[in-house]
């Protein structure tokens, strides 16, 4: 096995504890264009997919003019909001401290728009903290590789020398598709039960133990 160079890690429920935040944003906005308010678990079930992805899995069927009413209103409550930005889960920030100082390359991939991802890592003081980034409207949304595959094609690294850390199979799907290897996070937005199908290296509940598997 090749030393890992290249720790990718998802955002929301992975590193920051945002998930009841953005179960309830979906909601409201729900709400907001008279559409059915999903349960706080359906709502949480499709973190990590691109708005426009997840838009479409929680209203089936939804018109492209409804759709485009419900995005805008979402994200104009989840801005609201993150005034005060989520915390990171326990952890994190020494974790990935330590990562960086032992030499690891850090990314971030995720659903975040990259007004949402720019806009969190300049209120934390973080924008030039990862070595790169790539967020679903500007790649295609996970599940799909593609972000994952860019990531390597931009900061030269293969598959082998990489993982990816997530809590949703969503993030371990897009891992095994692109043959990285995973870490899946138990305590975020899907059960371990559903994490584990997707044959992670290790299911963790505490994100300091992370540097004991990268």
């Amino acid at each position: 096995m090749t030393a890992t160079k290249l720790v990718i890690f998802d955002w929301d429920g992975t590193l920051c504890d945002s998930v009841a935040r953005i179960a309830s944003c979906i909601q409201l906005a729900a709400a907001e264009n008279q559409l059915n308010v999903p349960s706080r678990e359906n709502a949480a079930d499709i973190i990590g997919l691109g708005l426009p992805e997840a838009t479409n899995r929680l209203f089936p069927g939804i018109g492209e003019g409804q759709a485009a009413r419900f995005t805008a209103s979402y994200s104009a409550q989840f801005r609201s909001q993150d005034s005060v930005p989520c915390q990171f889960f326990k952890g994190v920030m020494e974790t990935l401290s330590q990562l960086r100082a032992e030499g690891y390359l850090l990314a971030v991939a995720t659903g975040k728009s990259r007004a949402g991802l720019d806009r969190v890592l300049s209120a934390l003081d973080m924008s030039s903290f990862f070595d790169s980034s790539r967020c679903a409207d500007e790649t295609l949304s996970k599940p799909n590789p593609l972000m994952l595959n860019e990531l390597l094609g931009e900061l030269l690294v293969s598959a082998d020398d990489a993982v990816m850390v997530g809590d949703t199979e969503f993030d371990l799907e897009m891992a095994q598709r692109a043959g990285i290897r995973s870490i899946a996070m138990t305590y975020g937005a899907h059960s371990k039960d559903r994490l584990t199908v997707w044959n992670p290296v290790a299911c963790l509940n505490n994100f300091s133990d992370v540097k004991n598997y990268v």
